[in-house]
């Protein structure tokens, strides 16, 4: 008997729409095919680095950003924990500091993950032009660099499935 394809999946949860639609269909794969689930948030500390480095951020504007991140961070993966409850999953979660796309690949390694979960970008979300591009980047080289199956979830009904599942 071969066994199921995706025993461990891990999903990256930034908070936005598409990403807590990717959390939900996570849920609804652990329920339905009984896969363990984690669910990472990053905080970008690269990123603030960086912003730091060139001036546009003082050291002290950087760590009261990286505060403020790391406390939506933590109510993003509550958030989650919530709505496993609601469909009684028991999902894991972490909260982790540095590059996006690096510490996704390694959460997933480190929880020997046969599947990374993405949303993908809601057709009809306002995303500004620079977002986009820092997303699809991010996305891009999770897709292009993970050691195991990467899926972008694009169900456009997943919360009407949610709801009934």
């Amino acid at each position: 008997m071969i066994k199921s394809l995706f025993q461990k999946v891990v999903v990256a949860y930034n908070g936005s729409k598409s990403s807590l639609h990717a959390v939900m269909y996570a849920i609804l794969m652990a329920k339905c095919y009984k896969c363990r689930v984690k669910v990472v948030y990053v905080v970008d500390v690269a990123t603030i680095r960086q912003l730091m480095l060139t001036n546009f951020l003082v050291e002290d504007e950087g760590k009261t950003f990286t505060g403020s991140l790391e406390a939506d961070g933590n109510r993003n993966l509550d958030f989650a924990i919530g709505l496993a409850k609601s469909k009684g999953v028991k999902i894991e979660t972490e909260l982790r500091r540095g590059a996006i796309w690096s510490e996704i690949i390694a959460a997933a390694d480190d929880f020997k993950a046969d599947l990374i979960l993405l949303g993908g970008a809601d057709a009809t979300a306002q995303f500004s032009t620079l977002k986009h591009d820092v997303v699809g980047m991010q996305d891009g080289e999770i897709i292009g660099s993970a050691h195991c199956s990467v899926m972008v979830v694009r169900q456009p009904y997943v919360e009407q499935l949610f709801r009934i599942g």
